[in-house]
């Protein structure tokens, strides 16, 4: 059986959405639970725009 891959760009994209802003505590949060979640790849964005 193959693995499936999970790679989430809730960091990135989700600040993309208008009046979305997310604070570094907040950002830390997600991406702790999408790694209790299990999630292989986590885009975080680019530092010069996030």
């Amino acid at each position: 059986m193959q693995k499936i891959h999970i790679f989430d760009t809730t960091l990135r994209d989700g600040e993309q959405v208008p009046g979305c802003q997310l604070n570094t505590v907040e950002k830390i949060e997600i991406a702790k639970a999408l790694e209790t979640l299990g999630v292989d790849v986590i885009e975080a964005g680019f530092p010069i725009s996030s």
